[in-house]
């Protein structure tokens, strides 16, 4: 894995999701192996630290009688309802820049709609636009995106589409950006007017912005701009064993909050791959995401978190932008039957 930033972000509009974070071993990094994460050890007695796991194998699969347990409890907590889903409503053989239809968001959306108050939408052009209106009608609550990059012509029809959507009186929250500083799409400054020009047009919406947990510490002035800090948060792309995930994703919101005292914070993304090649100590599994579901919802449920799982659905086109995992962080499949439990 680089420890340099990635490179810029040459994608079409609506990407939504995780990539490897370069900082994660950056040597010296400053928000890493301080006490917040205890010793150096990856034992199950310890905290995570990154950088200090090796390569793993897929673990055995459990015991039919704990196998059992674990279905049993991921479908009583989807049954139950979670805070929030990621949401992308792509079919095989689309990707960012094809045009959505409504009746293809309506299909999807009716999937999940049991299952969650919020979705979370991550651009308003090329159809997405259409997405929190439906979701509206469902009873949903949404947390729109405008997806900001490197093309100042998407970036002004995105928040063009993100004040239209919510001045409709279908955004809850609106996102603008997401991972724009971690992609280094775009500076600190640019960053911020679009932020400032969404909240003149917005009076009395909720804005802000997302991305990685440790960039709001390094970015002050982005945070100190939004109403609302979001945060992505994925022990898998910094290597850590699942069996301490939860926890080491929680010293990732420990910091968010640190950093943005005072704001309404959410996580916005987090979730753990089912299929795909390990990162360092982060193993794919269907068993892990099941058991990573099911942690992080029951913690946040105790704790009022607000958070939203990433993904809704399998997306097959992020193979090619994120490796082999890419396409499996959903709940449903990309033919969106559901893949656990």
């Amino acid at each position: 894995m680089s420890t340099t930033p990635p490179a810029a972000d040459t994608r079409p509009a609506g990407h939504g999701g995780s990539q490897p974070w370069a900082p994660a071993f950056a040597p010296g990094g400053s928000a890493h192996g301080t006490a917040a994460h205890g010793a150096a050890t990856t034992g199950s007695g310890g905290a995570f630290v990154p950088g200090s796991a090796r390569a793993a194998a897929l673990p055995p699969p459990l015991a039919p009688a704990e196998r059992q347990r674990l279905d049993e409890a991921f479908r009583a907590t989807l049954a139950r309802g979670i805070h929030g889903l990621c949401f992308s409503p792509y079919l095989e053989g689309q990707e960012p820049g094809s045009q959505i239809g409504e009746a293809q968001i309506r299909e999807r959306l009716a999937i999940v709609q049991p299952h969650t108050r919020w979705v979370r939408t991550f651009s308003c052009t090329d159809g997405h636009e259409q997405t929190p209106r439906v979701a509206k009608q469902m009873g949903l609550k949404t947390l729109v995106g405008a997806w900001l990059g490197i093309d100042r012509e998407i970036n002004a029809r995105e928040m063009a589409g993100a004040i239209a959507v919510a001045r409709a009186g279908d955004a809850d929250i609106v996102a603008v950006g997401n991972e724009v500083l971690l992609r280094g799409d775009l500076t600190e400054d640019e960053l911020i007017a679009h932020i400032e020009q969404i909240k003149e047009a917005l009076p009395g919406v909720p804005v802000g912005y997302v991305d990685a947990y440790f960039l709001f510490e390094k970015h002050p002035r982005v945070t100190a701009a939004c109403d609302v800090v979001m945060t992505n948060c994925y022990p898998f792309w910094e290597g850590c064993p699942r069996e301490q995930a939860l926890p080491y994703m929680q010293s990732m919101l420990a910091k968010t909050r640190a950093a943005a005292p005072g704001k309404r914070i959410l996580i916005s993304e987090t979730g753990w791959p089912d299929q795909g090649s390990a990162f360092h100590g982060a193993v794919p599994g269907t068993e892990a995401a099941m058991q990573y579901f099911v942690d992080t919802a029951a913690w946040a449920e105790s704790e009022g978190i607000e958070w939203f799982h990433f993904a809704a659905f399998d997306e097959a086109w992020k193979v090619g932008a994120e490796g082999d995992v890419g396409a499996f962080w959903g709940l449903w499949d990309k033919d969106a039957k559901l893949k656990f439990g």
